[in-house]
């Protein structure tokens, strides 16, 4: 999977467009956080795929469910840039 910036992906779409129809993926970040996914066709439909994503989320909802609701606001707190 190619790491792209959201500008360079703006400014090159039209070619990422044609690499995914043939089965690559990127995932586009902005400030050096992702932001989204350009998948194939195929993959975004998978059943499977998508039972895994939904699988992870459900195992990183869990990560917080022991935490009182200061941690929490404390985390929450620590991802904002300034």
């Amino acid at each position: 999977m190619e790491i792209i910036g959201a500008f360079d992906a703006k400014t090159r779409l039209s070619e990422l467009l044609d690499r995914a129809s043939r089965g690559e993926t990127f995932q586009i970040t902005k400030h050096g956080r992702p932001v989204g996914m350009l998948v194939p066709p195929d993959t975004a439909r998978d059943p499977n795929t998508i039972a895994e994503a939904v699988q992870r989320l459900k195992s990183f909802r869990g990560t917080f469910s022991g935490m009182r609701r200061d941690e929490l606001s404390s985390l929450k707190h620590a991802g904002h840039r300034y």
